[in-house]
């Protein structure tokens, strides 16, 4: 008994660590609503210390990286995504103590697992901050490293997010920007079959930019309009009946062995009530005032199209997710309920009296409960969507205004890109964000 009660102290203390909460969250996104996308970043590497934990590193690097990209700062943000992407393998290998503190505690002793929707956003931030620096070699890099893990995926899942349009479409750009035909064709081929097979979920439908027919005596600007603040995610209960809970628990394609034998004796003895309370994901939106843009240049309208929607993908993972978050949470009620009930059957005995067992019971109880919060770590600095616009001009030295609309078609706002140099045959990558 003793030694249980040293285990679980051990595994509360070791995880008392902190994490980025909502309240932080909500600070970090007023200020990119604001604008003022350094001044985040600033503000997230001040609580470094504090708000992320070793486990939380790769958080850490993503969030700072793409508040620098929004800053126009592509050196600093590629340095932190090519931080990130270096930790990602470590982030998904599974140590011993962070498996069992799952089981026993609650999902945040594992090191965040980046999915796989994220993962492929880095290689297209790192080859934007390439482009914005000149380098389209290095961009490409990140194009095949992208399409390399895409192809992957597909290989490895054959149903729900298992490729990315809009990754796949950005890479055949950046290809055709460098030469390499075939590889964009096939990169454009497999967007416009993902868009199509994934379009539904993730509220999408196949891009039309059209083509001038002299396309070849303009030169190119392709517009990436970054709109909307992540929805973010909290923790939520639910009230789950006893027989759900225990299925739950038992899920095979969660665990080879099942549920424990100290549950089945548990449940066996009559020991558990009606019901538990299981901690869960869920999400706040974050309404913005951006609703469409559109681009005026060379004497010419032209209207984003929406090429990603990031919140749709987030929203994807999560639920695809939630089977193995419902068994580990529904494994911990149980457990943690055990736990109690033999604290006090073990006080009582030893003390020979049921009072000083019931307030073991409590306290055993009370630990668990605290312990018991969802998994709400997400890469929460990106934007809901993403929107592009394909423009062709004159070769020459143009201005660029981008203008942000609401629902009503009123103008909220705009961004004006100066003396941007166009070239005949070849392209020239721009990017702003909205989160207003």
């Amino acid at each position: 008994m003793k030694a249980r009660i040293c285990l679980l102290g051990l595994v509360l203390f070791c995880s008392a660590c902190a994490a980025p909460s909502l309240r932080y969250k909500v600070e970090i996104t007023r200020l990119e609503a604001r604008g003022q996308f350094k001044e985040a970043a600033q503000r997230v590497e001040d609580k470094k210390n504090k708000l992320y934990n070793g486990k939380d590193e790769v958080l850490l690097d993503l969030d700072r990286a793409t508040l620098l990209h929004d800053a126009q700062e592509p050196a600093a943000s590629d340095s932190l995504f090519a931080s990130a992407q270096a930790r990602i393998s470590d982030a998904y290998a599974k140590s011993i103590s962070g498996t069992a503190g799952q089981l026993i505690l609650n999902d945040w002793t594992a090191a965040y697992a980046v999915p796989a929707y994220e993962q492929a956003l880095t290689y297209y931030y790192r080859a934007q901050n390439f482009l914005q620096q000149g380098d389209v070699s290095s961009a490409a890099v990140e194009a095949r490293k992208a399409v390399f893990f895409l192809d992957h995926l597909r290989a490895d899942k054959k149903t729900g997010y298992n490729d990315d349009p809009f990754v796949q479409y950005f890479a055949s750009l950046v290809f055709e920007s460098v030469g390499e035909r075939s590889d964009a064709r096939i990169a454009r081929t497999n967007a416009f079959n993902a868009y199509e097979r994934l379009g539904k979920e993730l509220h999408l439908s196949v891009p039309d930019f059209p083509v001038p027919a002299n396309a070849d005596e303009l030169g190119e600007v392709i517009l990436v309009h970054y709109n909307g603040r992540m929805p973010l995610k909290k923790s939520q209960t639910l009230q789950v009946a006893w027989d759900r809970a225990l299925w739950l628990a038992s899920a095979e394609q969660e665990t080879a062995g099942g549920v424990s034998p100290e549950v089945q004796n548990a449940l066996a003895a009559g020991l558990m009530g009606s019901a538990v309370t299981l901690s869960v994901p869920g999400w706040i939106e974050q309404p913005t005032r951006v609703k469409f843009s559109e681009v005026q240049a060379g004497g010419q309208r032209y209207f984003t199209q929406k090429t990603a929607d990031l919140a749709a993908a987030a929203k994807l993972d999560l639920e695809e997710k939630m089977p193995g978050i419902l068994f580990r949470t529904a494994a911990r009620a149980v457990t943690k309920r055990v736990a109690a009930v033999q604290a006090r059957h073990a006080v009582s005995s030893a003390a020979n009296d049921d009072t000083w067992g019931d307030l073991a019971e409590m306290l055993v109880s009370a630990f668990g409960a605290a312990t018991e919060t969802a998994d709400t770590r997400q890469w929460f600095t990106l934007p809901a969507e993403v929107r592009m616009a394909r423009i062709f001009l004159p070769p020459g030295t143009q201005n660029i205004r981008l203008l942000f609309r609401d629902g009503y078609g009123n103008i909220v706002g705009e961004h004006l890109f100066e003396n941007v140099p166009v070239k005949r045959g070849e392209r020239v990558f721009l990017h702003y964000r909205t989160a207003y």
